[in-house]
Order: C-alpha cells, then sequence, then structure tokens
C-alpha cells in the first residue's frame, strides 16, 4: 500500500465523484459471465479430509502461479465487518475519539472478520482498497475473455464458464463517511459485496483477493495453529547473531530493503518471497521476544522492530496507522496464542513442563533402536535426526532376518521414496582429532534421494569453534515423537543385557528342508548359545565354534537350494538385497547364505555386528569407515567392548519442544553456511502446540510423565544471544532436593568447582546433600556407575595414551583426589564414615573366546540420573564442563517426574514410587548385579544397610577380586604408579596357570557390577606431559 496524504474534505469529495463513475461503469451486463456460485456441502472443517496436510510448507509457489492450495476443500469464507473505525489524526487511531469535524476526519477504516472453518482472522481495509480490489478483478476477467495461447491462460479461461457474474460493488460515498445510517448502510453493501465474491472461486484464488483478505499458502495448515496477521511488508536486511561474523552485509551501515510476505503464528513468524513463494526466514518466539515501534528503535520511518534471541528484525510500512496496527496485532497475537514461549522457564529452559506425556526408557540399544526402526516406519510428513556420530550402514533390529529392510539408510530411502521429508544435522568434526567421517556419512545419505537433505556444522574457520561438538542424539518423527538420550545410531551401540563379548556366530536357526513348506516356514530363535549351559549368569563363556555345521552339511543339494531362493523372490518373500557391501567380497558369499537363512529358517552364522560395528575402541579406534561391511578388528583374537546406554522417548508437547530445538539450530546453521542458502535446503517451520496431543502413532509401552526438555545451547551452536544451561541447572536441583538416593550413571564424572579448570557444581551439590544428611543423621545413598576407563585409543597396559590419561585426571579429581574431591570433602565432615553414603563402580564381563578366557570393560555410555524412585533426567549430557556449561557442547535432555505411584519400599518401609523412575532403576539394578539370573538377588529396596552393603558392596568388591585375580586386569588400585605396572602384569594370573580353576572362579561372579578402582596410579601425574600434542591444546578440551 502506498502511503498517502492526510485527505481534505475537497479531495474526499473528489474521490467520491471518481468512484461513482467507476460504479457506473462497472455496473454493466456484460460482467454477467453464465451461472456457478460455489455450493457447499456443509463439511466439517475438524474433518481432516479438508486439512491441508503439513508437507505443503514444502511445496509452495509463487503467489501469482495458478493451481497453489490455499483455502480449505468445501469450507466456505464468511465475511462481517465489525466496525468502522474514524479518527480525527493519525495519533488518535490509539486514543479514540469521537470529534467528528468533517476537514480533520480520516478515511474511515472497516474492521473486518473473517472466518474459514475453524479459523478467524480480522483485517482493515478502507474503502479505497474496496476499489482497488474491484478494479483489478474487472481486469483480470477482461483478460481472461482474451484466448492467449498459453496453457494456464487456457485452463483459467474454462472456469469463467462457471462463474457467475461478478458481485457489484455498490455506489458509495468515496471515503468521507459522516453520518451514522450513512457508515450503517456502506458497511452492509460491502459486506455483501465480499461475501459474494468469496463465493466465487474464481475470483477468490486470485492472488489480489487472497492478499485483500490476507491469506496465502501457510494461511489454513492445520498444524501451524490458528491463522494470525498476514500482508506485505518491507523488511530490511540483517539483525542475525552470527558468532564471529561482523563483515559487511551484516552491520547497520550496508543494508537493504525487501518486499516479503509476511505470516505470524502462534510460536513463530516468517516470510516469503512473493515472486517464489519460498520461505525466506523464520524468527521462533522466545523469552527475549518483544515488538518496538519508536523511531529511535527501528532507525526508520513508520517502522516496527520485532526482537528474538535470534535476530532482530526491522519492518516498514506505508504509514503511521499502519505500523501502529501491525505492531500492535503482532505482540497481541503473540501474547495470546504463544504466551508459553515468551517466558523464562523452570532451570531457565526454553521449553514449559508438559503434563501427562506418554514416555518411555529405554536401557542399552537393542530396544531402542527397535522402537526408533518402528516409529520411523511409522513417518508420514518428516523426520529429523541429529547425532554426534552416524553410521548409515547400521542394523536397527538384529540378528537380521529381513535382509537389509532394517539398515537405517534402507529405512531412510524407503521413506523418502515415499513422500517424507529427511533432514539430518551431523556433527563436522576436526578431522585430526576424530575419525568418525561424518563427510562419509553425509555423501552416503545424500546420494540415496532427494528428500534427505544433510547439513554439517560447525566450519571450523569461519565459525572460530574448534573445541566443541554438537553433542545431541535425536530422532524426531512428525514433531509428535521424539527420542533422547546416549544413544548415537553409529557403530559400537547396539546391545544387550547379555552384554556379549565374542561375536563369531551367535544366533542359531532351525533348518526346514521341505521345500513345499517353505511358505509357513518362519526363523526361529534358538536361545542365544551364551543362554544356559557353559554360560553363567548371563556371561558368555561359550558361544559356538566356528566349525558349527554350515547349509551343506544338511543334505540339501545345491540346485533345490537355489531354486527354493527363486521360488522366494518371485513370490516377493525374499528380500533382493542382503548385508553386502560393494567392498566387501568376504561378506558377499556370507550374505548369500544369511539371505537364504533369513526367509527358510536355516542354520547359519548369523552374527549380531557386522564389519565395523564390531569394535573396541580402547584397544583400535575406527578406521576405513567407507568399507563398513569389512572387519577392522580379528574377532577371533579380541572380544568387542560392550556398551552400556540409556535413552528415551517423549510425545505431544514434549516432542514439540525437542523438534524446535533442532529447527532453531537447522535454521541457523542454513543463515551461517552458505552452501545450505539455496531453497534445496528449506527453512523448517515448528508445528503448533494447539495440535500436539493429536498423535497419529504412539510408542508401545509408555508410561505418563510429567515432562520437560533441557538443553545446552549458546550463540556458536543454536545462534542466541544468552546461552542456556538448562541441563546443569535441573541435575543441581535434582541432586539438592532428593530425600533417599541417587543413581548415576554417566560416560564422564568431572565435577567439583574450583573456578579455575572445572565449573559445573554438580559434584559439590552432591557432597553438600551428603553432609546434610550426615549432619541430620538420615539414611541417604549416592550411586554413581562409571567406565573403568575413559572412551580413548591406548594401551592400559602401558599406562594409556595422553587423553586417556587427562580424562582419568580429572574424574579422579572428582573422585578421590585433590582437596575439592568429592571423597575429600566428605572426609573433613565425617571421616571413613562416606563410605555409608556413596559408592564409585564400573561395569566388567567375561566371555570364552576360541577357547581361551577373555574380560573386557563394559564401555558405559549412559547420561543419566535417578533420585528417589520418582524423578530421571535423561539426555545426551555427560557429568563435566564441556556438557554442562552450555557455552561449550551442545546437549538436548529430559527431566521426567512421575505422575502414577506405585507401592515399593524405600529403607525397610512402604512407599510410594513413580512407575517410570522405579522400573528404570529396577531394569539397571538387575542387569548390572546379576538379579536377572539370580532370583534370590533382592534389589526392591535402594538404601536399606542389607541392600547397600549386602548386596551393591559385596557384590561390587567380590566381582573386583574375581576379575584381578583370574585376569589380572586393568585398573587396578594395586598399581599407584607406572613402574609398578609392569610388575603387576609379570604375575600371570589364574586364566594362564589354571583355566579349569579360572571357569571355577568365573562361576561366582553376579552381574556386571565391579569397585571403581579409586587408586590407580594414583601416585602419578596423569596430566599430558609437556611437549606431547595432548599437552597443546587448552584445559577445558579435557573438562
Amino acid at each position: 500500500m502506498l502511503r498517502q496524504q492526510d485527505p481534505t474534505a475537497s479531495t474526499l469529495q473528489l474521490v467520491a465523484t471518481d468512484m461513482t463513475e467507476i460504479m457506473e461503469n462497472l455496473d454493466t451486463r456484460e460482467l454477467d459471465i453464465g451461472d456457478g456460485e460455489e455450493v457447499y456441502d456443509g463439511q466439517d472443517a475438524n474433518n481432516s479430509d479438508s486439512r491441508i496436510p503439513f508437507s505443503a510448507v514444502y511445496k509452495t509457489t509463487g503467489f501469482k502461479e495458478p493451481g497453489a492450495r490455499v483455502f480449505l476443500t468445501s469450507i466456505p469464507i464468511t465475511a462481517k465487518i465489525l466496525e468502522v473505525e474514524r479518527f480525527a489524526s493519525p495519533q488518535d487511531r490509539f486514543s479514540i475519539t469521537n470529534q467528528r469535524s468533517v476537514s480533520k476526519l480520516l478515511p474511515a477504516v472497516f474492521r473486518i472478520e473473517l472466518r474459514h472453518g475453524n479459523f478467524t482472522w480480522i483485517v482493515k481495509r478502507k474503502e479505497k482498497h474496496f476499489m482497488e480490489l474491484h478494479r483489478e478483478l474487472r481486469t483480470y476477467k477482461t483478460l481472461l475473455r482474451i484466448p492467449l495461447p498459453s496453457r494456464t491462460h487456457t485452463e483459467r479461461r474454462q472456469t469463467v464458464r462457471h462463474t457467475r457474474q461478478m458481485p457489484t460493488l455498490p455506489r458509495g460515498g468515496g471515503d468521507e463517511l459522516v453520518r451514522e445510517e450513512q457508515v450503517s448502510s456502506r458497511r452492509r453493501q460491502l459486506e455483501d459485496y465480499l461475501n459474494k465474491l468469496l463465493k466465487m472461486p474464481m475470483y477468490r484464488n486470485y492472488h489480489a483477493t487472497m492478499e485483500f483478505i490476507d491469506v496465502s499458502q501457510l494461511s489454513f495448515i492445520h498444524d501451524l495453529g490458528p491463522k494470525g496477521l498476514e500482508g506485505m511488508v518491507y523488511k530490511r536486511s540483517g539483525g542475525h547473531r552470527i558468532p564471529g561474523l561482523n563483515c559487511c552485509g551484516h552491520s547497520k551501515m550496508c543494508y537493504r530493503w525487501s518486499k516479503r510476505w509476511l505470516v505470524v503464528k502462534d510460536s513463530f513468524l516468517l516470510y516469503m518471497k512473493p515472486d517464489s513463494g519460498a520461505i525466506s526466514f523464520v524468527l521462533l518466539v522466545d523469552k527475549e521476544f518483544s515488538v518496538k515501534m519508536d523511531s529511535k528503535d527501528t532507525e526508520t520511518k513508520h517502522g516496527v522492530r520485532v526482537d528474538s534471541l535470534c535476530r532482530n528484525l526491522v519492518l516498514k510500512f506505508s504509514s503511521y496507522r499502519q505500523a501502529r496496527w501491525w505492531g500492535q496485532a503482532i505482540d497481541d497475537f503473540v501474547r495470546k496464542y504463544g504466551s508459553a514461549f515468551l517466558q523464562d522457564h523452570r532451570f531457565g529452559s526454553f521449553a514449559k513442563e508438559a503434563e501427562d506425556i506418554p514416555a518411555k526408557w529405554y536401557v542399552n540399544g537393542k530396544t531402542y533402536m527397535e522402537d526408533v526402526a518402528n516409529a520411523l516406519e511409522e513417518a508420514e510428513e518428516e523426520i529429523f535426526i541429529t547425532d554426534w556420530w552416524l553410521s548409515p550402514e547400521i542394523f536397527l533390529k538384529r540378528p537380521v532376518v529381513e535382509g537389509n529392510r532394517w539398515r537405517l539408510d534402507c529405512i531412510l530411502k524407503r521413506k523418502a521414496q515415499k513422500g517424507v521429508r529427511i533432514f539430518v544435522m551431523l556433527y563436522k568434526e576436526v578431522e585430526l582429532a576424530l575419525g568418525i567421517n561424518s563427510e562419509y556419512s553425509k555423501r552416503t545419505l545424500l546420494q540415496l534421494h532427494p528428500n534427505i537433505k544433510v547439513m554439517r556444522h560447525p566450519d571450523h574457520v569461519s565459525s572460530t569453534v574448534y573445541l566443541w561438538a554438537h553433542h545431541e542424539k535425536i530422532v524426531v518423527i512428525d514433531q509428535s515423537v521424539a527420542f533422547v538420550g546416549g544413544i548415537d545410531l553409529a557403530y559400537g551401540r547396539w546391545d544387550d543385557r547379555e552384554h556379549r563379548l565374542t561375536d563369531i556366530g551367535s544366533v542359531t536357526r532351525t533348518l526346514n528342508t521341505s521345500a513345499e513348506n517353505v511358505g509357513e516356514a518362519s526363523p526361529t530363535m534358538a536361545a542365544p548359545s551364551n543362554g544356559p549351559g557353559p554360560a553363567q549368569n548371563g556371561k558368555s563363556l561359550g558361544l559356538e565354534s566356528v566349525e558349527q555345521p554350515k547349509l551343506k552339511g544338511h543334505g540339501k543339494n545345491k540346485r533345490n537350494r537355489f531354486s527354493i531362493r527363486k521360488h522366494l523372490q518371485k513370490h516377493g518373500l525374499a528380500p533382493a538385497d542382503s548385508v553386502s557391501s560393494i567392498d566387501s567380497s568376504e561378506e558377499k558369499a556370507e550374505s548369500a547364505q544369511d539371505l537364504q537363512a533369513d526367509v527358510i529358517g536355516l542354520m547359519g552364522n548369523t552374527r549380531f555386528w557386522h564389519g565395523k560395528d564390531y569394535c573396541n575402541f580402547v584397544h583400535k579406534d575406527w578406521i576405513q569407515l567407507d568399507k563398513p561391511f569389512d572387519d577392522f578388528i580379528d574377532r577371533h583374537i579380541t572380544p568387542r567392548m560392550p556398551w552400556h546406554d540409556i535413552a528415551s522417548v517423549v510425545h505431544g508437547k514434549a516432542a514439540r519442544d525437542v523438534a524446535r530445538h533442532f529447527i532453531q539450530r537447522w535454521n541457523f546453521t542454513k543463515i551461517m553456511k552458505p552452501k545450505y542458502r539455496s531453497l534445496s535446503y528449506p527453512y523448517l517451520l515448528p508445528k503448533s502446540h494447539s495440535t500436539a496431543n493429536e498423535i497419529k502413532y504412539q510408542v508401545p509401552g509408555c508410561i505418563p510423565a510429567n515432562v520437560q526438555v533441557l538443553r545446552s545451547a549458546s550463540d556458536w551452536s543454536a545462534g542466541i544471544k544468552h546461552h542456556e544451561e538448562s541441563i546443569h541447572n535441573a541435575y543441581v536441583h535434582v541432586i539438592e532436593n532428593s530425600k533417599h538416593y541417587l543413581y548415576i550413571e554417566n560416560q564422564f564424572f568431572i565435577s567439583c568447582a574450583d573456578s579455575k579448570l572445572v565449573y559445573n557444581k554438580i559434584g559439590d551439590a552432591i557432597a553438600q546433600r551428603i553432609t546434610k544428611a550426615y549432619r541430620e543423621g538420615k539414611k541417604y545413598r549416592v550411586y554413581v556407575v562409571t567406565p573403568l576407563l575413559p572412551g580413548f585409543e591406548g594401551d592400559i597396559n602401558t599406562g594409556g595414551g595422553s587423553a586417556l590419561q587427562a580424562v582419568m585426571h580429572f574424574n579422579y579429581r572428582t573422585m578421590v583426589r585433590g582437596e575439592y574431591s568429592i571423597i575429600s570433602q566428605l572426609k573433613k565432615e565425617m571421616g571413613d564414615q562416606w563410605m555409608n553414603y556413596i559408592s564409585f563402580g564400573g561395569l566388567r564381563t567375561h566371555a570364552e573366546l576360541e577357547g581361551k578366557l577373555v574380560t573386557e570393560l563394559i564401555y558405559v555410555h549412559s547420561k543419566m540420573i535417578i533420585a528417589d524412585d520418582n524423578t530421571v533426567i535423561i539426555g545426551s549430557a555427560n557429568i563435566n564442563d564441556r556438557s554442562m556449561l552450555g557455552k561449550r557442547d551442545s546437549e538436548v535432555a529430559v527431566i521426567y517426574e512421575d505422575t502414577e505411584t506405585e507401592t515399593s519400599i524405600m529403607d525397610g518401609q512402604e512407599y510410594q514410587a513413580g512407575r517410570f523412575g522405579l522400573h528404570l532403576r529396577l531394569e539397571c539394578f538387575r542387569m548390572i548385579l546379576g538379579a536377572n539370573t539370580d532370583p534370590s538377588i533382592d534389589v526392591t529396596d535402594p538404601i536399606s544397610d542389607q541392600f547397600y552393603k549386602e548386596v551393591w558392596m559385596t557384590t561390587a568388591a567380590r566381582n573386583a577380586s574375581i576379575y584381578q585375580k583370574v585376569f589380572r586386569c586393568l585398573p587396578s588400585s594395586d598399581v599407584r604408579t607406572s613402574l609398578e605396572l609392569e610388575g603387576y602384569l609379570a604375575k600371570p594370573g589364574l586364566d594362564k596357570e589354571d583355566p579349569a580353576r579360572a571357569k571355577e572362579e568365573l562361576k561366582k561372579i553376579r552381574g556386571f557390577l565391579v569397585q571403581f578402582p579409586l587408586y590407580f596410579l594414583s601416585e602419578q601425574n596423569l596430566l599430558p606431559p609437556i611437549g606431547s600434542k595432548e599437552a597443546m591444546v587448552p584445559m577445558e578440551v579435557w573438562t
């Protein structure tokens, strides 16, 4: 709209005369072009058939292009003029006056309420806007009568035959409406005109009409929530918060104005390019959101400035009156519908607490990956994945009994082919420091299908971020199901409660030799070989030997075998693909065997961990990740390192919040990296919380709980002005407010602030909480389970590498060494009584490999805390400064607070425990203490003396003692200096001296828990030696 001067009475009279002439010209018979007003069948607006699918946001077209879907099917649009606003001067627009001096009156503004299905919105128009619309529609109709030789024009001309005559705009007195009856009459006439117009598809779908009633292709998408303000504006470039970038184009000195279509929604606003329909920016509403209209804020005449944590967006309008209307309408709409996003929530989180959310926990990767696979299969619109590391070729369901069907890349390709949009964000590693080859992962995924988009971040040079990582592990399906936890979809992560060390071939299937019964035969899984028999307490002592009979040992001739395979493929029963890679000839031979075994239930040596998935990263880090099915460790000599991990899933509003974090990061990366600015990498839009409870797919086995999404985020990771450390705040809160116990599983344990090297307060909070219990004479327990060694490549028999030792230094500094450690703080208060309050443990297991006894630690990768059987935090954040401080690594976690309780026991007394927290603790305790195989072990009461001393402490001590006696394994508290290492290892264990007795000793092992060796290398300086490459990096890398 052009800016206009304040009209005088004489100019208004001239306008009125012109209008009268226009009306006489319009009101003619030639406008009658046949009958055909649109008839509505009264379809319910809530009917999903009439809704515009959310996927329409990816298919927007230019505003003047035909065929764009804007309106709901078979639902009418009605208009009602609510009032006529008249003011004596522009400033009176917001201080309504009754003054009616004709010489001072401004043109009347009609406030029009429009309804379309469940959507209601207000537009403000002057009489002249009605006249301009009418004139443009008349021109449009005249043009349609001219037979131009273009396809779109021909299609439009077809509709003319079905459209009845254009409604006439009644003759009016121009913009100057003085008397009340004039106003009322004009109001009815214009309302009638607009309603008639909106019943005619030909005119209603014309871009000028849609602009007149403020609608676009994004107006009526159900999942985007209520319809807010829309319209054409001028926006100023720049205003983004891009860390490390302050060059030309981002300062206030050099900007440009562009015409854009602005759309305001309940939790965000966006603008589109009218010529292409492309969404060219999305601004998420947050706690810093504000609308400013003063010229000193906007630095432009008739401007509006919209601020958020990510951007200061300046808009320009044609008049003071229009700018005030827009500014107030944006502010009012967001405060009405998006108030949840404007507040600073508990723990300083971006997300509000959500009540009664279906939630589920996972212990280990097996059940987690199965549920992720099933949820991916149910995706209809979008899949979001972000991981620290992603391996496209991993199998989400094992053992592999359906060819490649459940391989991650195959699932994603299958969904992309069905139209699902898949967005993946990967951490771009510093290649010299890490070998996770995210470039290969990105290239592999992008080759699968155009609907799969992959970004990597950060660019280390341009963003000046060398030390920090994107560490979240998130999978979101249709913004309504969100998996959050510690498990990357990557090699080495899949594991189950068995924590097997060997995988030469660990699944047996029965053979069905009758070709006639092939159609009925199904793969029948026998018990894994490390079940009963030589295996003790879930330990895999004797897996099947390599000499186990293969296919040819079953008297089935070759010709018959292949004819069965062809027969099955012909009837679509056998998958054509199999576990194979172009690079691995050995696997090709095996895969042919696997294929038959998969389908007919033949005997074969199927593996759980294929190729690079069989790993032991302390023994050897990953190499040649572009050859996924080639082994890099000899599985006949080296045991794998089992992986213990925790994850969770949420639905509804909480899933929306997880998706919102992903969207914020994706859109920020798109702005940051020029290569992602093309239209092929779209901006993502968050779905509205108002539709969050319409869950199409729910993961089975959920428990309702109150949940809140937490994160560590900052300017470099999410483009926000103030960093967020809500995970850290929540941890400290949970520790301080716990009444009975804490159970912590974490990959790192680096805390206890000295405000020089370490800043997070988790360790101090634990020490203070124990001290409080001691002073009050109350029972209180803290269980900490962490890896026996950090996950860095290095031979611990020679002392380990510098990186491994550096992390060990800070772990021990938190637990026991130095004045800041938890045990040192407790000893000052209570002497040796600290042992009654806190216990540190690790996990270890053993097996028989090629007739030889082997042991290995179980790598604890979990990031979890449970308090009092009713409060749980699960996420990707380690207990260290990198994860907790917010300004460093990016992380996501969820706090679960139980709403449903069941009767349990706490210190011998009946106790109402939360279902979510209680069952998660019981699963962890049963697994690591061996209660799954020994029913005599009672883990119900987590704090009684009987449990703490006779079950927990006794099991940990006995297991550690047996492992040391049998294997002379490290780390051990018997080794205080590196000089003692050699002497300790020189003395052989029972496994070498007396294997039979060693096996007898190992039968006494229960579960996996071992005491943490608190005094291992306690007299050694573990910090990186001067001159080593590890000593050259800042100390924050290790903390």
